[in-house]
């Protein structure tokens, strides 16, 4: 199937490694030109490098998406380089997790705000596209109560319920945002690779969890994220797709 994204621009948020990195592969991959984030310019500028081996138009930027004006410079840097900007992929997460005002607060200008802003930044854009695509990513901690819930999970929830919202509001401007929620995604350096070195235990516990006996693959979840930001998903509006290998056990209705 030809997902269309060749020729589309494409915006993505912490596109330097695990998930958001395979994101921004896929897509360039796809033909679509891509930019990408990371609070470490370095490492955003690298990426942007290598993708432009695909033989597409690609932006690498330091951003810390707590920083309203950071984002929208960002934005519009992409904007201007690439003549638009079709899609936007919310990935980035503090990954907070404690129970501490600090966690709580670090969580809501990161994985909340920092998709607002995003957001908001990038809908005047979007208006202008044939191809206009919003994708959050999310997480089965925001369905299901597990060792994650607090900042992590709640705003991972709260998340689904903006983008459901978003899906409603833009659709009569052919604005498309849909939500990806990734089960346990494992990959070299990442949250899961730490915690089987470091909690042994809760590493086997977790995995036992999912009847297909493993985790997640960053390609997985891009697979799933592409195909919804691509117009081969032209009328899909508002879903939450999960990625779980059937981790999860509640029925979504």
């Amino acid at each position: 199937m030809d997902l269309g994204l060749k020729g589309l621009r494409a915006v993505v948020t912490g596109g330097t490694r695990g998930i958001g990195l395979k994101i921004a592969e896929t897509l360039a991959a796809e033909g679509a030109s891509v930019a990408v984030c990371s609070r470490n310019a370095d490492d955003a500028k690298a990426v942007a490098a290598r993708l432009s081996d695909q033989g597409v138009s690609t932006l690498g930027c330091g951003v810390d998406v707590a920083d309203k004006e950071a984002i929208k410079t960002w934005i519009d840097q992409a904007a201007s380089q690439f003549g638009g900007v079709d899609i936007v992929v919310a990935n980035v997460s503090a990954l907070s997790i404690g129970n501490d005002e600090d966690s709580w607060k670090q969580g809501f200008n990161v994985d909340m705000m920092g998709t607002v802003r995003l957001v908001n930044a990038a809908v005047p854009y979007l208006e202008k596209s044939k191809a206009g695509s919003i994708v959050t990513i999310a997480s089965v901690s925001g369905r299901e109560i597990d060792f994650a819930a607090g900042p992590y999970g709640a705003f991972k929830a709260a998340l689904t319920h903006y983008t459901q919202g978003l899906a409603y509001a833009l659709a009569p401007k052919a604005i498309r945002a849909n939500t990806v929620s990734p089960g346990n995604t494992y990959f070299a350096g990442g949250v899961w690779e730490n915690i089987e070195k470091n909690n042994p235990e809760l590493f086997e516990a977790s995995l036992a969890l999912n009847p297909t006996g493993r985790m997640a693959s960053p390609q997985e979840i891009a697979n799933a994220v592409a195909f919804l930001a691509s117009p081969a998903a032209s009328f899909i509006y508002g879903t939450n797709l999960v990625v779980d290998g059937a981790l999860t056990r509640g029925v979504q209705l």
